[in-house]
């Protein structure tokens, strides 16, 4: 049985701390890249393969990249951890952090379900780099719709807000509200102050992520965007979302890591696991700085060209 090198271990694991949160898809470019190169790449990393020690490999960046999450994030981690055990104790849904510790266990149980039945048929059937490349440029045109719809809204209620301050200025009987502005106050209690129905709605756009080139954070922010929230706030929930989906996914497949897969891989995948950690904690930090101010069209873009740049060199070559 072939091996990953050190090399292939440390380049997937950067690849697979910046793209799993970056909103173009970890999975999509760890399918595409090693067809891409080819050779031994192509052999040894392969997603669809059964047997494939690669797959035990991933296990320990699924794990590395969760564990980043978890100590960029680690203050909020305490509260809705302290939130939950409160609402179970005292049974109630009351505090912000209650309310957000409920949001995420209710919006993380769809894509659980659905990983557990479908995850294996979409890996093995679809984990293929044309398919991944497809997908890539629906990814981006997701994107693409999530900005234009967004746009559209924000429009469409400036417009009603400014009618409404027109009528009330010339003595109407307007009654409307006008635009809240969701940048101020604490970021939890905004994402607090939505349904659980919202959070619901905007986890399960995470089962999306199980198709190769569709990225998870860019599917939930997304749905975070079409659901009112700003991208500041979008991409914070779609980041403590995926902490436990991916702790989860790397966790119930850690036998795989100690069992024949992961044999004479260990170093490999120590090896990649602390560089996609690295990448990963670097990767969250400048996403919620840039955020702030700026937009998933860049993303949108890429992942759009991307695609289309890999269905091109698949069909030339």
């Amino acid at each position: 049985m072939r091996l990953l090198t050190y090399p292939e271990a440390i380049v997937v694991g950067l690849l697979q701390g910046v793209t799993e949160l970056f909103p173009v898809s970890s999975l999509g470019h760890s399918v595409l890249l090693p067809a891409l190169i080819g050779g031994r790449w192509a052999r040894d990393l392969s997603v669809s393969a059964p047997e494939s020690p690669y797959l035990a490999f991933v296990v320990g960046l699924h794990v590395a990249t969760a564990l980043a999450l978890l100590l960029f994030f680690w203050r909020d981690w305490v509260r809705i951890l302290g939130g939950f055990v409160s609402s179970v104790r005292y049974r109630r849904i009351v505090t912000p952090e209650e309310r957000l510790a409920w949001m995420i266990v209710l919006a993380t149980i769809p894509v659980g379900i659905s990983g557990l039945l479908l995850e294996h048929t979409f890996r093995t059937v679809l984990g293929r780099p044309a398919p991944a490349a497809a997908f890539l440029v629906l990814n981006g045109l997701i994107l693409f719709g999530a900005e234009r719809l967004r746009r559209r809204a924000a429009r469409d209620a400036h417009v009603r807000a400014a009618v409404a301050a027109a009528i009330d200025g010339a003595g109407g009987v307007y009654r409307g509200r006008s635009v809240p502005d969701r940048t101020q106050g604490d970021p939890d209690e905004r994402l607090a102050s939505g349904t659980l129905s919202r959070a619901v709605q905007i986890g399960s756009a995470q089962i999306l992520a199980l198709l190769p080139g569709i990225s998870r954070s860019g599917a939930t922010m997304g749905a975070g965007l079409l659901k009112g929230l700003s991208h500041e706030d979008a991409a914070r929930f779609s980041f403590l979302l995926a902490t436990p989906v991916i702790l989860a996914a790397g966790v119930l497949k850690l036998p795989d890591l100690f069992g024949p897969l992961g044999a004479g891989i260990h170093g490999q995948v120590l090896a990649g696991s602390v560089a996609s950690f690295a990448a990963a904690y670097l990767a969250v930090r400048f996403l919620t700085r840039y955020f702030e101010h700026r937009t998933l069209t860049p993303f949108a873009i890429y992942s759009v060209a991307a695609g289309l740049a890999g269905l091109a060199w698949l069909t030339l070559r």
